[in-house]
């Protein structure tokens, strides 16, 4: 048997991309939909919209992709270190030798690690002070304008309206949203941004105050307001917020953000407006009772006016006295006339006793007499004082005269002045050619000076005497 006879093997020959294939084929015959519980890593958001990651736990690592039309329809957006369940089919990707999870849907694995996700994501919240009870804002009385957001076709906006109605009509502004979904999040957020933005003065007024509402569910089913960015707006709202989400039982993460929660959207409407009945009786109430605090206060001081007028006398007793005292006064006053006149009688007859013609004469005469005596001693007194003064003068004009310079000139002495009047006592004092006036016993005359050369005089006015010079040794 030559070479070329020899056996040949039994067994198939396959290439690589058929044996690939079978392996896809028996995988998603044998997996065709399934549900894997793993924690997520490696995550990535692909520019093209698809999401990788991988699925893993203590033991073992499975390859997982979310395509980009199912990744919009997910309930649950997919978070780093994350334990879920994904619901898929298992397939393989021939280009890398591996086999991977197509994810259709996804779910958190339990309530258990869904709570622990909004609890770590509600401290690290209220860690930044969203939370903080000192940024709330207190809810108008009665707003005029009411920002709705919620679901225009469900049955919340419907019991918002009702409740709104029955209570105090207001005029309502409806922002529509998805309540659930993943877009639901960002058109909440979007809402709560717009009804902010909107001008005070503008075509559509900005409402006075916001509610959030949306009807009951699972826990699922309301992660949209678990969302960050929707505490965030709700947070940063300057328009006074209620959330209303859910049933009472039900608590979400925007509650916490809100200025108020109310349990129901229906109870959210009647923290929103007072009772327009109750309002008007309680209105009326204030009234009655102003009005009868206004009476009783009345009442009250005609009574004390009228203690008071009892305890006063009558105005008759008040001016008893004082017309008693005027009766003795208007009596005695006719006694008093009578009396001033008897004494102004007598006053004035004794007056004219006295200007009777012979005793004013003899009081004339008797006054003259005393004027002349006083005169006379008077002249005789004014007579001495003068003879006196005239002889003291007499002496200081004899004192004066006898030390007069006229006595001098009649013994042969001149008087030497200058033509000014000042006195010449020395000839050195007479300069050459000077006009000099002389006077005599007799009269004065003129005269020029001729003096002798002037020599230096001393303090006293006298020359002084030459210094004899020190004799030369040499």
């Amino acid at each position: 048997m030559s070479e070329a006879a020899a056996p040949r093997s039994n067994l198939p020959e396959y290439s690589v991309s058929e044996i690939a294939a079978a392996l896809k084929r028996t995988l998603e015959d044998a997996f065709p939909f399934i549900r894997i519980r793993g924690e997520i890593s490696n995550l990535k958001f692909h520019s093209s919209g698809h999401i990788y990651f991988d699925l893993k736990d203590d033991k073992a690592c499975l390859n997982a992709v979310v395509w980009r039309m199912t990744a919009r329809l997910l309930k649950l957006k997919p978070e780093q270190g994350l334990e879920v369940i994904c619901i898929g089919r298992i397939t393989t990707y021939p280009g890398s030798s591996r086999y991977q999870i197509v994810v259709e849907q996804m779910e958190l694995a339990g309530i258990g690690a869904l709570m622990a996700m909004l609890e770590e994501r509600k401290k690290r919240l209220a860690a930044e002070g969203l939370f903080a009870e000192a940024r709330k804002k207190k809810l108008p009385f009665l707003p005029e304008i009411i920002g709705v957001v919620t679901s225009p076709t469900g049955a919340v906006i419907r019991d918002v309206m009702h409740r709104l109605q029955a209570r105090y009509p207001r005029r309502v502004l409806v922002w529509p949203v998805s309540v659930q979904g993943e877009r639901a999040a960002a058109e909440v957020a979007a809402a709560i941004h717009g009804f902010n933005a909107m001008p005070e003065a503008g075509v559509v007024p900005r409402p006075d105050l916001i509610i959030v509402a949306r009807g009951g569910g699972s826990i699922e089913d309301l992660m949209a307001f678990n969302e960050e960015i929707v505490v965030r707006a709700a947070a940063e709202s300057a328009i006074p917020l209620i959330s209303a989400v859910g049933h009472e039982t039900d608590t979400t993460l925007i509650d916490f953000a809100a200025d108020r929660r109310a349990p129901t959207p229906t109870a959210a409407a009647e923290m929103a407006v007072p009772v327009r009945a109750e309002l008007l009786s309680r209105t009326l109430d204030l009234e009655r009772r102003a009005t009868n605090c206004f009476l009783r206060s009345v009442t009250q001081r005609q009574a004390h006016l009228a203690a008071l007028a009892r305890v006063l006398p009558r105005a008759d007793q008040l001016f008893a006295q004082s017309r008693q005292r005027l009766d003795y006064a208007s009596e005695n006053l006719g006694r008093a006339l009578l009396n001033s006149l008897q004494i102004h009688r007598r006053a004035f007859g004794e007056a004219s006793a006295l200007l009777r013609p012979s005793s004013l004469l003899r009081q004339i005469s008797v006054c003259g007499e005393r004027v002349a005596a006083l005169d006379h001693r008077l002249l005789r007194r004014e007579r001495a004082r003068i003879f006196e003064r005239q002889a003291r003068l007499d002496n200081l004009t004899r004192i004066l005269e006898s030390v007069s310079y006229r006595n001098v000139l009649d013994r042969g002495f001149a008087l030497v002045r200058s033509h000014e009047g000042a006195l010449k006592r020395r000839a050195v004092n007479v300069v050459s050619g000077e006009e000099l006036i002389l006077t005599f016993a007799d009269e004065s005359i003129s005269a020029v000076g001729i003096g002798p050369p002037r020599q230096p005089l001393n303090r006293s006015g006298r020359p002084k005497k030459p210094v004899k010079e020190q004799g030369r040794l040499f």
